[in-house]
């Protein structure tokens, strides 16, 4: 029944939300247009709820830079310093008001990865596309990006096995006081979370904007 409620009360926040905070929406757009050379969007395709793929949408907080070698500069390197501090105020998310309107995400749940991650989960971790995907989880209130893939997991999987409004309503307050902080945005020394390898014998090395 709370997640027929949730997602009523969600296309609802975030009509209201969105309504509310247009004038931050259009201000870092407008800033993110000069400073990206008109490039105001990251839009990539995520896996939601039990799987379905849809479109995320961030304000872009990293420049289009490649290497001799043909391949992107490390996450570190292209990230600019509007985008650092877009990120840190967590003022990237707000276009997922947009996803939370149109019902491919909620406000709390399980980050929505990439696509390319779907293969290597276990059936344990693939458990976390059981609820939608949300702009704010269990996990990230408890570490987001500072803390190693399996903590990340456990606290995802914790969400799902117990989500309620009272939990919710916890890691929404516990949202605001970890923004205000700017704490646990990224791993010690990178600007973003290392790539999740599923297993040891993966060769994987790619960053990724969560």
């Amino acid at each position: 029944m709370y997640k027929k409620i949730k997602a009523v009360i969600d296309v609802l926040m975030g009509i209201l939300l969105f309504i509310l905070l247009l004038p931050v929406f259009l201000t870092v757009a407008a800033i993110l247009f000069v400073a990206n050379n008109g490039q105001v969007f990251f839009v990539q395709e995520r896996p939601g709820y039990k799987e379905r793929l849809f479109r995320i949408i961030k304000f872009k907080t990293m420049r289009d830079a490649w290497g001799p070698d043909g391949k992107p500069l490390p996450d570190e390197e292209r990230l600019t310093p509007v985008g650092r501090w877009i990120r840190k105020t967590s003022l990237d998310e707000i276009p997922q008001l947009i996803n939370v309107i149109r019902g491919e995400m909620s406000f709390v749940g399980p980050r929505p990865l990439l696509v390319e991650y779907l293969p290597l989960y276990n059936d344990w971790q693939r458990r976390r596309h059981e609820v939608k995907p949300g702009i704010t989880g269990w996990a990230q209130v408890n570490g987001r990006n500072a803390i190693t893939w399996d903590q990340k997991f456990r606290l995802d999987l914790y969400y799902v096995e117990h989500q309620s409004f009272w939990l919710d309503l916890k890691i929404l307050f516990l949202t605001v006081i970890k923004v205000i902080k700017g704490s646990g945005i990224n791993q010690e020394g990178r600007a973003t979370v290392d790539y999740f390898q599923g297993n040891p014998d993966s060769q994987n090395s790619k960053n990724l904007e969560t």
